[in-house]
């Protein structure tokens, strides 16, 4: 049986969506509309396909809704997310707790951020309503950044609002676009399997690369504050049918 991992870096950069908040229902609902208005079939294939990556760059996708007015792609994404957040976004197993510890100590509480593909209205409305804590250090979205997931610009936004090297800090995910944008900008990354299943993560094509750890949930991981660094407890042990995860 495994051991915990015990990891120590500078920073955590969080993905939001699938990572530490549910919007399953509201995305699913609003791809729905979506599918049904711009003709796009069964609305299930984009949901998974696109999970991850910045709206704007799925409704100007030529294969999804190819909006390539930039007024109306405005519109649309804010109207897709205003769907997405009537869904009741919650915040997931443990993640409250997680961040909570992180807060706890003066110094901890600035070394991390959350990195979203949303935009800053969304994660403005999303935050508070899931009850997770605002970032001291402000978080990054889909309007600060020129590239998109799985492009690793938006993680080395994030590294740089900390003032931290991306190369010590430790990427939280649940999407293989965010394990590779995470793994691009040459930090750690750890994939949650909440959206996606773990073979998604342990059989990563070569361009994607594997997560440097797979865990189920946030309520596996444990943090403190130590020598200047956050010191984590990763416990790798707990699988969904009890073997261990690797």
């Amino acid at each position: 049986m495994a051991l915990p991992e015990i990891v120590t870096v500078d920073a955590i950069l969080f993905d939001l969506d699938g990572t530490l908040i549910d919007s399953t229902p509201g995305v699913i609902s609003a791809w729905k509309t979506f599918a049904e208005e711009y003709k796009l079939g069964s609305h299930l294939p984009i949901v998974q396909k696109t999970h991850g990556r910045r709206l704007a760059d799925t409704l100007k996708d030529e294969t999804v809704c190819n909006i390539q007015d930039t007024e109306l792609l405005n519109s649309e994404i804010l109207r897709f997310e205003d769907l997405v957040i009537q869904g009741s976004p919650v915040a997931l197993e443990g993640a409250i707790e997680f961040l909570t510890q992180l807060n706890s100590h003066n110094d901890m509480c600035t070394r991390w951020t959350i990195v979203t593909s949303a935009s800053r209205y969304y994660a403005s409305q999303c935050i508070p309503k899931c009850k997770i804590p605002v970032p001291t250090s402000g978080f990054v979205t889909a309007d600060d950044v020129s590239e998109g997931k799985p492009k690793p610009t938006p993680y080395l936004e994030g590294a740089k609002k900390l003032g931290v090297d991306v190369t010590k800090c430790l990427v939280i995910e649940d999407a293989p676009s965010g394990v590779q944008a995470g793994n691009s900008a040459g930090a750690k990354t750890l994939a949650v399997c909440t959206s996606h299943k773990r073979e998604d993560f342990e059989n990563c094509s070569e361009e994607i690369k594997r997560p440097t750890y797979i865990i189920d949930d946030l309520t596996t991981v444990g943090v403190n504050w130590e020598n200047g660094k956050i010191r984590l407890t990763i416990d790798t042990r707990r699988g969904l049918d009890g073997s261990a995860i690797l």
